[in-house]
């Protein structure tokens, strides 16, 4: 290679480093030049998103007087691109709008829900979801959806766990940067990238008593070390280009006007330059809250907090132009919104492609986009119990009754948040398993049950009919859609309706029962669980559930998925999760249970330890529990070093081997416990995952890399720190059952 090639290649190089920043500046520099030429009423407009569900002619005013800087809920692509026209061409400040609408696991094509998702552990799964729904969304013009929401949820009655990536703040945190890269593409300019939004800062999964719209009161370090990491990882390693705040005040202040979050934290700390959103007129709720006085109050407070825009309350628009002239919020600070607000848009590349193409081809249901939905769905499924390896079932099965209010429900399998989905796409368990097996098994269908909720047993004799009349029971219980979500909260999780009795009727058939259960939260099934021979937990699993579902029951695919949250026995177990912090005297599972006790025993005979009397000492499952149609067995684990110092990564391996009859995926997972710190430390925290495919017989040594830094902790002086002292070191298949080691850090 000439001298003359080696210095153009040089340059390139030089120049691929320098074009970045150099973007950036120029970004910079248009959006001065832009905030220059706006008028204050012009410049607060920007700040004021609102909803054109129902779009009218005062809408359409507001756009020509810049009195708007986002819509949301206008879907229909003619009616976006006259609104951008009106901006673009008949308001004088030519900014144009940002159009906004809730995408959370899917715009036509569903995946399943974020929980399901989680249970894959599989981060390019939902990556490609998101990147489905980015492709989809934005064929319409959104640009920008609210989701992934990060919110670490360990209340399964509160109904928007359907929405999280579960308990843990490690894989909270991995699924949702893969969420946002997933959205936001390699380029939010490319117009088939949307704007992520990590949601709900912060602490809303912790509410009390799982209760939407609640408060929770969660103290900074709690907040940092659970909290707030998966946000802050989706800004600083994913580049998430927008966030949310929540409805719940935490500690008495609503985030909506929370300095210490908004600034001090998101901006100073962390450099976020990106976009911050209300939820919905959760500045005008800080009046109900007690936290404000009148809606003046609340555009105030939340200005000088730092929130950038104001969802549908309007009360930026109607009083900080107010609220500037009489010198209670100074005109700099909106200009800082007005700049995150039109960096945005300039990053998204409205200014240069303000249109929706209407001439596109749809890619929407594309075969592709099917089958992706279709392997998610199937890599959520979590076997939990496979008495005598019933399933997959047999070849020589020649008969199955399909049963329950879930089998053929197109609706419902779809889950929560899907503005957008349609039932008649939906490809159902029941339409499946005609359309793949049909012509191989008799089926013999009767619901049982008209809906999840359904109280009338009419059903059961047309049920017990099929059942009689078939080899094994396919039975599909769970919750309707519309019992998880946003505002959807139970005070008990058992079984809605009378699906308790179907299970039993079903159960004194006699025959083989196989129960697929598909609901938004995990579910108190414990007597359910014992009558079953077999149990899949499905999750809400989306448009192609029904593909999955048949074909993981006949073998075609096997379950891969773990549990990616603690499910309860009872209800009054709530809060429980696998990595709470130790406490001074735990169960040593030999004391008493509630039918055990002695009369008149004395009081301190029960060896006074932490455990119910009446639920004993477990969950109904652990954390990242889930079985396989084959066995793994684990061995050999070895570390690379008994000691590190704090800038040293440990290496860490340990032998997988396939003991069963089937491919099968293992999802091996690496937990931590610091064994003595500053402060108290929970039992166990998950550092690491993978997943692994193994041929039957088959053996893999199974390596991974931990860096000590990701050890550190928030001290007692509230300083992220790495301490020494000893840990433990945990692989296994779940939260529980692992392989042990030890080392130190100096």
């Amino acid at each position: 290679m000439s001298k003359r090639i080696y210095v153009l290649l040089f340059i390139l190089l030089c120049l691929c480093r320098f074009l970045p920043a150099r973007a950036q500046e120029d970004i910079e520099t248009r959006v001065e030049g832009i905030l220059s030429t706006l008028t204050l009423r012009q410049k607060i407009g920007q700040m004021n998103q609102l909803n054109a569900r129902k779009p009218d002619e005062k809408l359409y005013q507001q756009i020509r007087d810049g009195e708007v800087g986002s819509i949301l809920n206008a879907e229909d692509p003619v009616l976006l691109n006259r609104l951008q026209q009106i901006a673009m061409e008949e308001c004088n400040a030519r900014v144009p709008l940002l159009f906004a609408r809730d995408v959370i696991h899917g715009f036509k094509t569903i995946f399943p829900i974020p929980l399901g998702q989680a249970a894959s552990f599989n981060p390019e799964i939902v990556e490609k979801g998101a990147r489905v729904a980015a492709l989809e969304t934005s064929e319409k013009g959104i640009r920008w959806t609210f989701a992934p929401m990060m919110d670490i949820s360990r209340d399964a009655r509160w109904g928007r766990i359907a929405e999280s990536f579960g308990e843990d703040t490690y894989l909270s945190g991995v699924m949702g940067m893969a969420m946002v890269r997933g959205f936001q593409g390699d380029d939010l300019a490319d117009p088939t990238s949307i704007a992520a939004c990590a949601k709900h800062f912060v602490a809303y999964g912790a509410v009390e008593g799982g209760r939407d719209y609640n408060v929770s009161y969660i103290p900074e370090r709690q907040l940092r070390k659970t909290y707030l990491p998966p946000f802050e990882r989706s800004i600083r390693e994913a580049g998430c280009a927008t966030l949310m705040t929540s409805f719940n005040s935490n500690d008495g202040i609503p985030p909506s006007a929370n300095r210490f979050l908004l600034r001090d934290l998101l901006r100073d700390e962390w450099g976020f330059d990106g976009v911050v959103v209300s939820d919905w007129a959760s500045v005008s709720m800080m009046i109900r809250q007690g936290f404000c006085e009148d809606r003046k109050d609340a555009a105030r407070k939340s200005a000088l907090a730092g929130l950038d825009m104001d969802m549908t309350s309007e009360c930026f628009v109607d009083y900080l132009e107010e609220l500037v002239r009489e010198g209670d919020v100074p005109e700099s600070v909106i200009d800082q919104a007005v700049r995150n607000i039109l960096r945005l848009k300039f990053r998204l590349g409205l200014f240069s492609n303000p249109y929706t193409d209407l001439s596109k081809v749809s890619c929407m249901y594309a075969p592709a986009h099917l089958e992706a939905a279709r392997q998610a769905a199937a890599e959520s499924f979590v076997l939990l119990k496979n008495t005598g390896n019933l399933l997959p079932l047999s070849r020589d099965i020649r008969s199955v009754a399909v049963i329950g209010p879930l089998a053929d429900a197109p609706h419902d399998q779809l889950g929560t948040w899907c503005f957008d989905g349609e039932k008649e796409m939906t490809r159902t368990p029941l339409q499946a398993i005609r359309e793949q097996y049909g012509d191989q098994v008799t089926i013999h269908y009767a619901p049982g049950l008209a809906f999840s909720r359904e109280q009338s047993v009419t059903g059961f004799d047309a049920a017990i009919e099929a059942a009689q009349q078939a080899e094994v029971i396919l039975l599909f219980i769970g919750e309707e859609s519309i019992l998880s979500g946003e505002a959807h909260c139970l005070a008990g999780l058992d079984l809605v309706g009378a699906q308790a009795e179907l299970v039993d009727a079903m159960k004194a058939t006699g025959k083989p029962l196989v129960t697929i259960i598909m609901a938004g939260r995990p579910l108190t099934m414990g007597k359910q669980l014992a009558q079953s021979d077999a149990l899949l937990y499905a999750w809400h699993p989306g448009t192609m559930g029904g593909p999955a579902l048949a074909g993981m029951l006949w073998g075609e695919t096997a379950p891969s998925g773990k549990l990616p949250v603690t499910f309860p026995a009872h209800v009054g177990q709530i809060p429980l999760y696998y990595n709470q912090e130790r406490i001074g005297r735990p169960a040593n599972r030999k004391e008493l249970l509630l039918d055990q006790i002695p009369q008149e025993a004395r009081q301190s005979s029960l060896g006074n330890t932490s455990y119910y009397l009446d639920a004993g000492f477990d969950p109904l499952f652990v954390f990242g529990y889930g079985l396989s149609y084959t066995t793994f067995t684990y061995s050999g684990l070895t570390l690379s070093r008994e000691e590190l110092s704090p800038e040293e990564t440990l290496k860490v391996s340990v032998t997988l081997v396939n003991t069963g009859s089937r491919e099968g995926t293992e999802v091996v997972q690496l937990y931590i416990s610091d064994l003595y710190a500053s402060v108290a430390t929970p039992e166990k925290e998950l550092k690491d995952f993978c997943r692994v495919t193994l041929k039957p017989g088959e053996s893999r040594m199974v390596e991974f890399e931990l860096p000590v830094e990701n050890l550190s902790l928030w001290n007692i002086d509230m300083q992220r720190v790495i301490e020494p002292g000893k840990f433990d070191l945990m692989i296994g298949g779940n939260s529980r059952d692992v392989l042990k080691a030890s080392f130190r850090v100096k």
